[in-house]
């Protein structure tokens, strides 16, 4: 009697200290009272042993949950987990204490641990002999347990989910069967059909295998196809593309001409714009020249001073912190500009610089020494500069103690060079030294020795003269000289400017 019941599954509970396990009855020993299951499971977990005995003294509940037909108790079928709910009925064994058991058919009370569902197949095709106990016990199992998967829809489309996706692609789908009246659904083999011992215990390597995948040597191969064959497939990466900043032009153009600024005689020095452009240095007398044929066709001085007052006021501005200095917030902090201007033609460009920096709400203090004779543009231009907020000063005690924003120096000039021994330019130069504040310096001269000022900045009008280190960093502004008049002096120019009137240059 004990044989028949080899080879199927059960559930034994021996209570809270035990557990509850799953498994196939492998072996009944009616003379010691032992039952053995084989592939077992415990509260749901599969064992790591392969077989465990259990004594009836231990055992508090055994229930049957498929008896197997002849020819399979030898061959025992996979286990199938899954969770019983409170509507899952069962064969229910009574154990006795003398170790024999009683059959019972009992509704089966909801338990937290999950339950194996077996692997079912076409019952149609089983046409078998059993014990009308057993046929009591399957019959009823069957019929109510179908009953209740059919009404939890939720665990159907959880672990239909997971079969479909851990089917092989090239594995067939398992044949469909059912019972007619509804007893089987055809989708039950579907869900249920799978072996659970095809689920791998250890969790995929995905960073492991995404090592075994050359992706650079790939990239590779295909990049030397493509050039060989002269095609690209599409989808496959190819070399990254150029990023274009948005001042530069997608399109192919001729190629750049990096030095369109040529003069007629040799060049001392040479500079470069950011753009990579090359601008030659000239000399004072070429660089005189060209003012004057200017001049002739109708660039008159007060134009040039006016042009180069805005270029220079510009300039001063943006060194003086541009919008983040001077906005209607900050008027607490009006910025101080001390300017050093010389009785000549230079000075005269400082004075225009200091108009248009009045204008713009900064505090402009004007040094210029007393002269009996100006001249005309000199005249001119402290006329105007009367009419803003400006200080004009003579005398170099006026001039702030305490460091200024900045100091613009237009006190040298080459062709008055004996102002340079005179009192007041040697003690401008002493006090603009002493101040720590920044010097910028408008069109200064070429020779070092005629600087006694050392500049952060200096500003060159048209075209630089080849200034030393003492002149600091050289910018280049634009004055409006027509490209014919370069031509009629012997230089072959274009316009290094671009969308700006200054422009930083560099040494080459």
């Amino acid at each position: 009697m004990a044989t028949d019941w080899l080879g199927s599954i059960v559930s034994i509970n021996c209570g809270d200290s035990l557990g509850v396990y799953q498994g196939r009855v492998s072996a009944v020993d009616q003379v010691s009272q032992t039952i053995s299951l084989t592939r077992p499971f415990h509260n749901g977990v599969k064992c790591l042993v392969p077989e465990v005995t259990f004594r009836a003294g231990d055992i508090t509940e055994l229930k049957i949950l498929e008896i197997p037909g002849p020819g399979e108790t030898q061959h025992f079928g996979d286990l199938h987990q899954t969770e019983l709910g409170s509507s899952g009925v069962g064969c229910q064994v009574g154990i006795n204490q003398n170790g024999t058991g009683k059959l019972v058919k009992k509704p089966a009370s909801s338990s937290s641990a999950p339950q194996n569902i077996p692997k079912r197949t076409d019952v149609k095709s089983q046409d078998v002999a059993i014990s009308p106990q057993q046929q009591q016990c399957s019959k009823s199992y069957v019929d109510r347990h179908v009953e209740s998967l059919s009404q939890s829809k939720s665990f159907r489309r959880r672990h239909n989910s997971w079969s479909s996706s851990s089917r092989h692609p090239n594995q067939a789908t398992p044949k469909k069967s059912g019972l007619k009246n509804g007893q089987m659904k055809n989708k039950d083999d579907e869900c249920f059909g799978d072996d659970i011992e095809e689920i791998p215990d250890t969790d995929f390597d995905f960073e492991g295998n995404l090592a075994l995948f050359d992706k650079a040597a790939v990239f590779e191969e295909i990049d030397t196809y493509e050039r060989r064959s002269g095609t690209r497939s599409r989808g496959i990466p190819n070399e990254r593309p150029t990023r274009y900043r948005h001042d530069e032009n997608i399109l192919e153009s001729e190629p750049i001409v990096y030095r369109r600024i040529t003069v007629p005689h040799g060049v001392s020095k040479e500079f470069c714009t950011d753009s990579g452009l090359v601008v030659p240095s000239i000399s004072y007398e070429l660089h005189k020249k060209l003012l004057a044929v200017a001049e002739k066709h109708g660039l008159t001085l007060e134009r040039r001073l006016e042009m180069t007052g805005v270029c220079a006021s510009q300039m001063a501005l943006t060194l003086l912190g541009g919008p983040n200095r001077l906005n209607p917030k900050n008027v607490h902090q009006r910025p101080t500009v001390a300017l050093l201007c010389g009785p000549h033609v230079k000075g005269a460009q400082g004075i225009s610089c200091g108009r248009h920096l009045a204008n713009h709400d900064v505090q402009v203090i004007l040094f210029l020494p007393n002269f009996v004779k100006m001249l005309e543009s000199i005249t001119n231009e402290l006329s105007l500069f009367s009419k803003t907020q400006g200080q004009q000063v003579s005398s170099l005690k006026d001039l702030p103690t305490s460091p200024v924003d900045l100091v613009i120096n237009c006190l040298d000039c080459p062709e008055n060079a004996f102002l340079r021994d005179q009192p007041w330019y040697k003690a401008a130069v002493a006090w603009a030294n002493q101040n720590r504040a920044p010097v910028l310096s408008i069109d200064p001269p070429v020779h070092e020795g005629e600087q006694g000022i050392d500049a952060k900045w200096s500003l060159a009008l048209g075209l630089p003269l080849p200034l030393g280190e003492h002149a600091g960093r050289v910018y280049l502004c634009d004055i409006g000289i027509p490209q014919q008049v370069f031509q009629e002096v012997g230089i072959n120019y274009h316009s290094p400017f671009g969308c700006k009137f200054v422009i930083p240059l560099h040494s080459a």
